[in-house]
């Protein structure tokens, strides 16, 4: 069992930045959410890693992957705790634009076109860039049975994610670290 309390106070630490910020959606914003600061620190990726493979538990795929850059200290973290456990997963990443050499692809790693699949991000807002996954792996082939943050802002991710009819769980929201998130957007 992860250590959810661990990761919420990790978050306040490190991640959680209060002042005036505009957000990629385009919002504006009195928190700042950087999930960088969890993902690419030693303990917060053994968190966010236990938490979203327990997350994950009972679900059925094959494979789990997100937008570059974002998503791959996630998916390396995932991917080293279930082999820690004696779990087979692959693991993708999928590019903003394709390279302009070799195999011209949005979608790399060893998934196949059949392959079940789970897209991870860190701080979820509206969730444009978890969709721009989801389009990216569908038109290879996938099937996205879940779509996964670590922090969800509760700024209309889910509702979009429930529009396209993907399933969304998420391992906090902005509630858990104390935001009062009708207080701090416009």
């Amino acid at each position: 069992m992860y250590d959810r309390d661990g990761l919420i106070e990790l978050f306040k630490q490190r991640a959680l930045k209060f002042g005036d910020f505009t957000l990629v959606s385009g919002k504006k914003s009195s928190y700042y959410l950087d999930g960088k600061q969890i993902t690419l620190h030693s303990t917060g990726l053994r968190l966010v890693s236990e938490g979203l493979l327990e997350l994950l538990e009972g679900v059925e795929f094959d494979a789990i992957g997100g937008m570059a850059i974002g998503a791959d200290p996630i998916i390396g973290g995932v991917l080293t705790v279930a082999a820690e456990r004696g779990q087979s997963l692959d693991g993708f990443l999928v590019r903003k634009e394709a390279k302009g050499h070799g195999t011209n692809k949005y979608v790399e790693g060893p998934v196949s076109p059949t392959a079940k699949v789970v897209i991870i991000d860190d701080v979820v807002t509206t969730g444009g860039s978890s969709l721009l996954a989801v389009d990216r792996v569908i038109e290879f082939g996938c099937e996205v049975v879940l779509v996964v943050g670590i922090c969800d802002r509760l700024q209309g991710g889910a509702a979009n994610f429930a529009a396209r009819e993907l399933p969304f769980k998420s391992l906090l929201t902005v509630e858990d670290l104390g935001v009062d998130v009708t207080a701090n957007v416009e």
